[in-house]
Parts: C-alpha cells; sequence; structure tokens
C-alpha cells in the first residue's frame, strides 16, 4: 500500500515539474517575437539565425548563429538573461522588454531552429 502512495508522489510530482518547466513555452507567441527580433536581432543574427556573416566579419563573432545544437540545448531561464542583459558583444537588447515580449522573442529564435 506505501508503495502505491509512493509512486503516485511520485508521478504528481513528475506532472507539475513539467508543467512548470514548459510554462514559458506555454505563455509565449513566437509570432509576436517575430515583430521584436526584427526590430532588435536579425541585424546581426540573421532572418534565419544563422547570423549575419557581414557583421560575423566585422565583429570576428562567431555565436552569432542562435539555431545552433549548443544554443538550442541551452534552457530557457539561461537564453532569457542574454536576451536581456547581453553576452559578449551583444548588448542588453531586452531590457525595454517586457517579460512577455522577452517569452515571444525567445519563442521565435526556438522557432527558427526548428
Amino acid at each position: 500500500m506505501m508503495y502505491g502512495k509512493n509512486l503516485s508522489r511520485v508521478l504528481i510530482l513528475g506532472v507539475v515539474s513539467t508543467v512548470v518547466a514548459s510554462s514559458y513555452a506555454w505563455s509565449a507567441d513566437a509570432k509576436a517575437g517575430k515583430a521584436t527580433y526584427d526590430k532588435l536581432c536579425v541585424s546581426c543574427h540573421g532572418a534565419d539565425g544563422k547570423g549575419n556573416p557581414a557583421m560575423a566579419k566585422a565583429m570576428g563573432e562567431k555565436g552569432l548563429n542562435i539555431v545552433t545544437k549548443e544554443v538550442q540545448a541551452k534552457k530557457d531561464p539561461e537564453l532569457l538573461k542574454v536576451i536581456v542583459e547581453g553576452a559578449g558583444k551583444m548588448p542588453a537588447s531586452g531590457k525595454g522588454l517586457s517579460e512577455q515580449e522577452q517569452k515571444d522573442v525567445l519563442a521565435y529564435t526556438r522557432s527558427l531552429a526548428k
């Protein structure tokens, strides 16, 4: 009997954890994020997310490709931090965005890798 209760608790905890971890994706709108991406990100990261070659040459920046497996493997909070605070030569473009806009941009950038 105790085994059944423990199993139920583990299953419930697993479901709750999945819902919480996925909340970013559920509340984000990739279509809405495209407009912000086009305004703030496309000049460096390119329309396809693979990086603007001219910008990479000028800046010597190899991290402009945001559709790589390495970038896509990062967790949402880590990428949101980069969007908001910047990283390396990337400016802190997301500070003027609402949390919703930040999530939308992240959802759009993730959609580019599909």
